[in-house]
């Protein structure tokens, strides 16, 4: 494409900083660098013609860990490193409710629930019995007991008749939080431009040549932050995770009220105000799900489909409305990778899962390597 020259001039010329993604990580990126430096010209570019990836598409859970996957992580980290990454989580979302408002992202704290399959014995007596032992690691994360046990009030069937709460967890629209920070960016006079793919760069002495679908720009600084297509584009230990979701027609009288999972995690759901979503499934097919391209597969969805009539609503007619997926950034680590990687070029990427917990603070964090 042959640019004018008001457009170089305009769009891009002179730019301190571009930001490749404009998801949660870009996006509170974009705004801690003009907090830092109010006179930069930063940039954003980002592939679809809205955030692509997993930050409009993802459940909207602002959780923490699981009991499950808290004692998971203690098998393969210390203490000291899951505490550590609990607790990245509970700033990172005290973070996102500060920069966007409660009000703005309709943020709702129900309870995060974990129910255990009835085949899941072993697994539900391992929570139990150690449910105190959790509780007193995390009281310096949360300042209270986190977990507790309670009954089966909604009726989910073939599953334990208590699960493990984590009362701190909470649940918020994704498309108005992401709404809210796009208005935030505006406001700060920061510019995106949409469907631009970043092809690939090279440095130079003073900044970084940027070859995008369209066109090639200069740049002083180049950041990454498109997490699970973060291998297009850097060297790093990060690979794509697909997500495949999907959400109920509107069900009258329904009292479900919170986030759910179980299976480890794997499955998860919460309501949408009258609606149940759904999502999961990706350990039927790990290595099929490690895939950068959206869509959905007959197997997920349809034991999606399967589990949400037996056990989330086994007495409550219900039809499907919407299927979608989102992309995940994943690694053998859960520490999200960020840093600088070339001398002009950073990344914030693998977010494994939670980046509605930790976005904002990655962001940021990103943002904060810039001398």
């Amino acid at each position: 494409m042959n640019l004018s020259y008001w457009e170089y001039k305009t769009w891009l010329s002179d730019i301190d900083f571009t930001i490749v993604g404009s998801g949660i990580v870009g996006l509170n990126c974009a705004l801690q660098l003009h907090k830092r430096f109010p006179k930069a010209k930063i940039l954003i570019l980002e592939k679809g013609f809205l955030p692509q990836g997993a930050s409009t598409k993802n459940a909207g859970f602002a959780c923490f860990g699981s009991i499950s996957e808290v004692l998971s992580d203690l098998e393969r980290h210390s203490e000291e490193e899951v505490v550590a990454l609990v607790e990245q989580r509970w700033k990172g979302i005290q973070l996102l409710r500060n920069n966007v408002g409660d009000n703005s992202m309709d943020f709702q704290v129900h309870g995060g629930h974990e129910l255990f399959l009835n085949s899941a014995d072993e697994l539900y007596q391992k929570c139990e019995n150690r449910l105190a032992k959790i509780n007193s690691l995390l009281k310096s994360v949360y300042g209270a007991d986190a977990f507790h046990l309670g009954p089966n009030t909604f009726d989910f069937n073939k599953v334990k008749e208590n699960y493990i709460t984590n009362i701190f967890e909470g649940q918020l629209d994704t498309g108005k939080m992401i709404n809210a920070l796009l208005q935030l960016v505006h406001q700060a006079g920061i510019k995106i431009l949409n469907s631009i793919t970043v092809e690939g760069f090279s440095e130079r002495v003073a900044g970084v040549d940027i070859k995008t679908n369209l066109f090639e720009f200069k740049s002083k600084k180049l950041l990454i932050a498109t997490n699970g297509f973060a291998a297009n584009l850097i060297n790093e230990e990060v690979k794509p995770a697909r997500a495949q979701v999907l959400i109920t027609e509107p069900i009258q009288n329904l009292a479900i009220k919170g986030t759910f999972h179980f299976d480890e995690g794997y499955y998860y759901f919460r309501n949408v105000g009258n609606r149940i979503l759904f999502g999961g499934g990706r350990n039927l097919d790990f290595k099929g799900e490690e895939t950068s391209q959206f869509g959905c597969s007959k197997q997920i969805q349809g034991h999606l489909k399967k589990l949400l009539k037996e056990v989330i609503l086994p007495n409550t007619p219900h039809q499907i409305d919407l299927r979608w997926s989102g992309i995940m950034g994943v690694g053998q680590q859960k520490k999200p990778i960020v840093k600088q990687i070339a001398n002009h070029v950073y990344c914030g990427v693998r977010l494994g899962g939670m980046g509605i917990a930790i976005g904002s603070a990655i962001g940021k964090d990103l943002a904060d390597l810039m001398e």
